[in-house]
């Protein structure tokens, strides 16, 4: 078998991360909650897709200035999830829309020089996506 692409998911809290973790590894792994700061540690799971084994990697939303020692151990536990990845699938709500953390967001994950892709999570059927997300590059 192909060696394993290791992917992190990353985004703000509650962008749906572990919600899309969860149905690409096809089980409950990662546990889903509507609180903000749920998910305090990285999850690894498999999968494959077209053939190439994938490991996803599940973590935390990032903050900007963590104020507890907990939040601070969630921030170091993105930065491992981004060091061990191969790929960054950079995760926004539609619903919310383009945000300012977002877009700082990306200016840091653009410094790792790793490849990121877009993911816009939480579009309604019948709805698109807001133009905001199309400039993004």
């Amino acid at each position: 078998m192909p060696s394993s692409l290791r992917v992190a998911l990353i985004g703000r809290p509650n962008v749906g991360k572990s919600t899309l973790f969860n149905r690409l590894v096809g089980r409950r792994q990662a546990v889903v909650s509507p609180v903000a700061g749920t998910t305090r540690d990285r999850l690894h799971g498999p999968l494959i897709w077209r053939g190439q084994a994938i490991t996803l990697i599940d973590a935390g939303g990032v903050e900007w200035d963590p104020a507890t020692p907990l939040a601070q151990a969630v921030q170091g536990q993105i930065d491992r999830a981004l060091r061990e990845a191969d790929l960054v699938l950079w995760i926004c709500d539609a619903q919310a829309g383009l945000l300012p953390a977002d877009e700082l967001l990306l200016e840091q994950l653009r410094k790792r020089a790793k490849p990121i892709l877009l993911v816009v999570n939480k579009v309604d059927e019948g709805h698109t996506v807001a133009a905001e997300f199309h400039g993004l590059g």
